[in-house]
């Protein structure tokens, strides 16, 4: 049977549908800042993510023509910067993109050593706060839903933060060791004592070779039991740092999986975060068995 509309009821019952469709469209150049961007900005804004896969080495990553495309489209661009996505600002030149960079909203200067920034407490609130300005600005008749929305996503954060003030109360200093600076905002954040030598960390993470010092060092930490936790990046490996995790397996070392990008079986950014927080606290409690 075949149902006739009137013109009215057409567009009363297409009026919800053109509400509904994204006004706005924005790009993560990861996965977690993709996610914020969607946490922010709802219904009203298309997020495409460039870099999501856990299981793949970020550093290897090449720049396909529907990355361009997304990129040329965009009203808005989040990056991480400290040179960890400059592929993407030669890209954004004469594009009509603001670009939001969390290193320029934290205000770190270009020489600070460690990009991985979405370790920090601090970076997402300033990436979401800056991006529901924006959407307010470009898009003023949701402001109230953006603004809400940001309330909700820094109230999320509070479990993330009470759980690292907790250990940090109660594990203050405890010694770890780990393969690269990917986590360590929240490894220290959390009142753990890094043991690797920085130049150790920093010759794993732009792929050359440590200094035989440096790695008898960290061959010694694991093996002798110096440290109670071993951060190893699941994303980045060579044989050099599958050797240290066989090590520290071998040793009883509690091994903590860190990540690049979110891993699957998080759903958000702060539940990630929370995770691997959560996970740190059940290898605390293990090593002091």
């Amino acid at each position: 049977m075949m149902i006739r509309l009137g013109f009215g009821m057409v567009l009363a019952l297409a009026g919800p549908l053109a509400m509904a469709q994204p006004v706005l469209h924005v790009v993560g150049l990861e996965s977690q800042y993709a996610d914020v961007l969607a946490q922010i900005g709802g219904p009203y804004v298309k997020v495409t993510s460039v870099q999501s896969n856990p299981n793949t080495d970020p550093h290897e990553f090449e720049v396909t023509p529907g990355v361009a495309v997304a990129l040329h489209g965009a009203d808005l661009v989040v990056e991480n910067g400290l040179g960890y996505d400059a592929w993407a600002d030669q890209m954004l030149d004469g594009t009509r993109a603001k670009l939001l960079s969390a290193q320029k909203l934290l205000n770190l200067p270009d020489d600070s050593p460690n990009p991985h920034l979405w370790y920090r407490t601090d970076t997402m609130p300033e990436v979401a706060a800056a991006a529901a300005a924006f959407f307010a600005a470009k898009d003023p008749a949701h402001k109230a839903a953006y603004m809400a929305n940001l309330k909700a996503f820094d109230a999320s954060l509070t479990p993330w933060k009470q759980e690292m003030a907790e250990l940090k109360a109660k594990y203050a200093n405890a010694p770890v060791a780990v393969t690269e600076p990917v986590a360590d905002y929240l490894l220290q954040a959390a009142g753990m004592k890094i043991m690797t030598p920085f130049s150790f960390e920093l010759a794993v993470m732009n792929g050359t070779d440590p200094s035989p010092q440096d790695v008898a060092a960290e061959e010694t930490l694991l093996r002798d039991r110096k440290v109670r936790i071993f951060a190893y990046n699941v994303q980045v490996t060579d044989p050099e740092t599958q050797a240290l995790l066989a090590l520290a397996k071998q040793n009883d070392v509690q091994v903590l999986p860190v990540y690049e990008l979110m891993p699957a079986g998080a759903t958000h950014y702060q539940d990630w975060m929370l995770q691997t927080t959560n996970a740190l606290g059940r290898a605390l409690a293990a090593s002091a068995k």
